[in-house]
């Protein structure tokens, strides 16, 4: 056989190889992204416009995130801030607005507890949504409600929502997420 054909051939093959490797990369990348994110990894699609944009951006969301020093609390912390928060569910039943405002407060400094950034709430919630990303949207959904609040837009049920998704993510920064904390029943609606 001719070596010129032979190189080509060769070339051909070498082509068709790291071909084959790129695209299982990529197919294994996007496996991942979706199994790992879920409903996050649609949103990032949805608001980046294709899913090869939104993969980058979860990719570099996650190696941001990687990045950061993120600790568990000790025992100690984690009882306290349970306890505020049984505190702060308390006064949900007297003044709903006041606690809606504190369990926000309370939420963000478990999460400077733990070492996430508290840049803007968009940044905190893609940094969340890479431990958390079942419970990102609750997030979001408390913050709209709170926000619709201080414009006088949000009712009462409306505050015991955000309370309900709060409480979500907060027993997941804690890792004392109870079957008690998904019972949207936990807080009952102020008269």
């Amino acid at each position: 056989m001719d070596p010129k054909v032979l190189i080509a051939i060769i070339v051909v093959l070498a082509i068709i190889v790291i071909a084959a490797v790129v695209i299982s990369r990529r197919r294994h990348r996007s496996t991942h992204l979706k199994q790992h994110f879920g409903p996050e990894y649609e949103r990032a699609v949805e608001q980046h416009g294709n899913a090869a944009k939104a993969e980058a951006a979860l990719a570099e969301r996650e190696e941001r995130v990687h990045k950061l020093t993120i600790r568990e609390l000790p025992a100690s912390e984690r009882a306290a801030y349970a306890d505020e928060w049984a505190a702060v569910q308390r006064r949900f039943v007297d003044d709903p607005s006041m606690a809606v405002n504190e369990a926000d407060r309370l939420v963000n400094r478990v999460m400077t507890a733990r070492g996430y950034p508290m840049g803007d709430f968009d940044q905190r919630a893609e940094d969340i949504s890479v431990n958390y990303p079942t419970v990102v949207q609750n997030y979001r959904s408390a913050r709209e409600i709170a926000v619709r609040h201080s414009s006088g837009r949000a009712s009462t049920e409306d505050l015991r929502q955000a309370m309900v998704y709060y409480r979500s993510l907060f027993d997941e920064l804690l890792g004392t997420t109870a079957a008690a904390s998904n019972d949207p029943t936990v807080l009952r609606r102020a008269s």
